[in-house]
């Protein structure tokens, strides 16, 4: 398929800035693969769908408030720094966006919170990009947490506030290390979630952290030639045999989110089950994708001619997800981080 085969048109006003309150009262359009059926109800409903035996992997990643504002070192100029991954946790060394980019250079210095933290730049890596080491006193996830702001999508159309800090993390949020939340997941509630164990439903974390190659524009038209960000992710070993029990019991793997459904993907053993890993992941899912361990998949609504609703074509079948998407427009769900949610079965 080709990148054109994923543009739609959206109206501006259905760009979510806000999220539902509560999380789980957010409208849940249902496809099914099946008889290529469209139900429509609230999320909370979900639960219709799940039974014994199921299991739902969540991602546990945990954005932390990426953006810094500082100043560069004797000409106290205003720099932000955005920081994109750990690199060297030893070493404090980070990959980061800078702007403006033209006034930094390898070897500066860029000051933040009174000088209690600080970082150099030791290399370039894209004409926005930095390498930088960072030096503080304390700890530097609770500098980061103190003086960082919440790193909004750019399609949010709004400054981020400090309930942003709450509402953009996940109830499964653990492990501080994404800079986009896998906004599956901001639709669940602790009740929802208690109700699906009730139910015999197990919930069982991976955690890949999300980077701003969620938001990266595919710019070839031939998409086997599209390269991904590589991202982060682990699954444990008992989160695999959970899994996998599923599997063999013939229940249902349910993936909450694009980003969990490729560390699904990404993690999979000759015979069909998930094996334990700990690294980094490059895979791009695009149809035609023969999923192999995902057997349902809640999602939100996605970027036009985005890798996210690529996956999404390829675990839903193009034409049908394309028609859902042009409903959705016509009945005015809410799309992106902060909007609606799709389950596919």
């Amino acid at each position: 398929m080709k990148l054109s085969d994923f543009k739609y048109p959206l109206p501006r006003n259905l760009i979510a800035k806000y999220p539902a309150h509560p999380r789980d009262s957010s409208r849940l359009m249902v496809l099914n693969r099946q008889d290529e059926s469209i139900t429509e109800m609230r999320f909370s409903d979900i639960v219709r769908y799940l039974k014994k035996g199921d299991s739902i992997v969540v991602n546990e990643t945990k954005v932390f408030p990426a953006r810094l504002f500082g100043r560069k070192e004797k000409t106290n100029a205003k720099i932000e720094v955005f920081l994109l991954r750990e690199l060297k946790k030893e070493e404090n060394i980070w990959d980061v966006i800078v702007d403006p980019a033209r006034k930094v250079r390898i070897g500066n210095k860029i000051f933040f919170d009174n000088d209690r933290l600080w970082c150099e730049v030791i290399d370039n890596t894209t004409s926005r990009g930095r390498t930088v080491r960072f030096t503080y006193k304390g700890d530097f996830y609770k500098l980061v947490e103190k003086i960082g702001q919440t790193p909004l999508p750019y399609y949010i159309k709004r400054e981020p506030t400090e309930k942003d800090k709450e509402t953009y993390q996940t109830v499964f949020a653990r492990v501080a290390g994404a800079v986009a939340a896998p906004t599956a997941g901001l639709h669940f509630t602790r009740r929802l979630i208690r109700q699906a164990e009730r139910m015999g439903v197990k919930i069982v974390p991976i955690v890949l952290h999300v980077g701003l190659g969620s938001f990266r524009p595919v710019e070839v038209e031939d998409l086997t030639k599209h390269k991904m960000d590589s991202e982060y992710f682990e699954i444990p070993e008992w989160t695999a045999a959970a899994i996998n029990r599923t599997i063999d019991s013939r229940g249902n793997v349910f993936a909450i989110g694009t980003s969990t459904a490729r560390a699904l993907e990404s993690s999979v053993t000759t015979d069909g089950h998930v094996k334990p890993t700990q690294g980094w992941t490059d895979k791009f899912i695009f149809p035609p994708y023969d999923f192999k361990i995902v057997d349902k998949l809640v999602t939100n609504f996605h970027l036009p001619e985005s890798t996210l609703l690529m996956l999404i074509c390829a675990f839903g079948g193009h034409e049908f997800v394309m028609r859902a998407y042009k409903l959705a427009i016509k009945k005015g769900y809410r799309f992106y981080s902060y909007g609606d949610a799709v389950l596919i079965l």
